[in-house]
């Protein structure tokens, strides 16, 4: 019989089997960061889950600064990516595995993802952590606050969901459920008081990645581009719906414009878990393309750039900081779309339109997300100076409104959850330490 693992009050779910761990109620195997089972019960444990890349580099940032806030004392478990990975997360399962958006692209994997949720709640229920932090996804992240509640664990959710812009409703279900919310957008902890949530602006944490800080003569000159070849950066998205969906309409769109332009060079920055997809959508272009998955190189891309074509979503503000023109576009299954727009509150989806007040950059979302009209957006961008500087100018009051200055976001999103741990009840207090 295999021995039970002695962590947590809760042992009958866990139990060791070689380095690896085991469900005792359905014998699936889930990985759990080996130093668990011999930590130091005087240090926290702070679980944290992300489910997409976004998702990761600020879950992975927020690590780094609870990390520094307490002088090392502090344990990780949770779900995550590569991001967290550096940080010395080892993940209960791939983090790809929650990469979806949309009922009609997560009703396939329907399976999976209720069992990686049960994993999810059996693995907080034998760790009894201090404090859980959720991190965006709130699709799958809600659902296991709902079914920890009971637990009395502080759960603290990182970037406030966009109740704002669709089904507000939902935000008499967040009470009781979120112990506290972490806002990214300076607007949203006044909306989440009404609803009686603790919620904090802690800023964007892309305002400390140094996108205004990129060589753009350094990244031509490591992948060959000439001076005068118009760089033009493509974001389809960390998601393999969204690759599909997004990168042919955007080759396509280039192809256009190369027929004009035939210097225009294409970079795709892309993460590991989509690289080959993009790979093998990149091989049918006719544009000269740089395929990139180092972060550093993606800012050195965007200082290289003088216009590109983005999916909508945190990239924007990305792109925001870089002061790189873009052009927004996004496409779902058509059920999807269709839901969504009888719910939808407001008229632009892209984060820096929202920010701006206005249609700063142009939108092309389902239908209007093709070829000719992206082509003939982006031309503009390429063809007139001043529609360049305008867009620059606007983002850059955008940027005005990301919370930069000292301490920087993931330092205050730290405060905050340091501020959790240890709140909840007396078991969980001991167990997480």
């Amino acid at each position: 019989m295999l021995p039970p693992l002695s962590i947590a009050p809760r042992t009958r779910f866990v139990a060791r089997h070689g380095s690896r761990y085991v469900s005792l109620s359905d014998r699936r195997l889930f990985k759990i960061e080996p130093l668990l089972t011999d930590r130091d019960p005087s240090k926290p444990l702070v679980f944290i889950i992300a489910g997409e890349a976004s998702g990761d580099n600020i879950a992975a940032k927020l690590m780094a600064a609870l990390r520094t806030k307490t002088a090392g004392n502090v344990h990780f478990a949770g779900v995550g990516g590569e991001a967290m990975a550096a940080q010395g997360l080892t993940s209960l399962f791939p983090m790809r595995d929650l990469s979806l958006m949309g009922m009609a692209e997560i009703l396939p994997h329907l399976p999976r993802l209720i069992r990686r949720l049960r994993s999810t709640i059996k693995a907080i229920k034998g760790l009894a952590p201090a404090v859980v932090v959720t991190v965006d996804s709130p699709g799958f992240c809600f659902r296991v606050a709902k079914r920890i509640r009971h637990l009395n664990i502080p759960v603290v959710h990182y970037v406030a969901p966009q109740l704002w812009a669709w089904r507000p409703q939902r935000g008499h279900e967040l009470p009781g459920m979120i112990n506290h919310l972490l806002a990214l957008l300076p607007f949203e902890p006044a909306f989440f008081e009404t609803y009686g949530v603790p919620c904090t602006f802690v800023g964007h944490p892309a305002v400390d990645a140094g996108l205004a800080d990129g060589d753009g003569p350094k990244f031509r000159a490591q992948h060959g581009i000439a001076d005068i070849a118009p760089v033009i950066t493509v974001l389809p998205g960390s998601r393999r719906t969204e690759v599909r969906r997004l990168l042919p309409v955007f080759g396509r769109a280039l192809d256009i414009l190369a027929a004009r332009n035939p210097q225009i060079h294409a970079v795709i920055p892309t993460v590991e878990a989509v690289a080959d997809s993009v790979r093998l959508g990149v091989a049918q272009w006719k544009v000269s393309a740089s395929i990139i998955t180092d972060r550093a190189e993606k800012i050195d891309a965007f200082a290289a750039s003088i216009a590109a074509i983005t999916k909508s979503g945190t990239v924007t503000l990305e792109l925001a900081l870089a002061g790189v023109p873009m052009v927004v576009s996004y496409k779902v299954n058509p059920l999807t779309a269709l839901v969504v727009r009888r719910m939808l509150r407001v008229d632009d989806v892209a984060l820096v339109n929202l920010l701006a007040g206005e249609r700063l950059v142009p939108e092309f979302l389902q239908e209007r997300c093709t070829p000719q009209a992206l082509a003939a957006a982006v031309s503009e961008l390429l063809e007139q100076t001043e529609k360049r500087q305008a867009q620059r100018a606007g983002l850059a009051a955008v940027v005005d409104q990301l919370g930069g200055g000292s301490p920087g976001p993931s330092e205050r999103a730290a405060d905050v959850v340091i501020s959790w741990i240890g709140r909840g009840s007396s078991r969980h207090k001991t167990a997480g330490g």
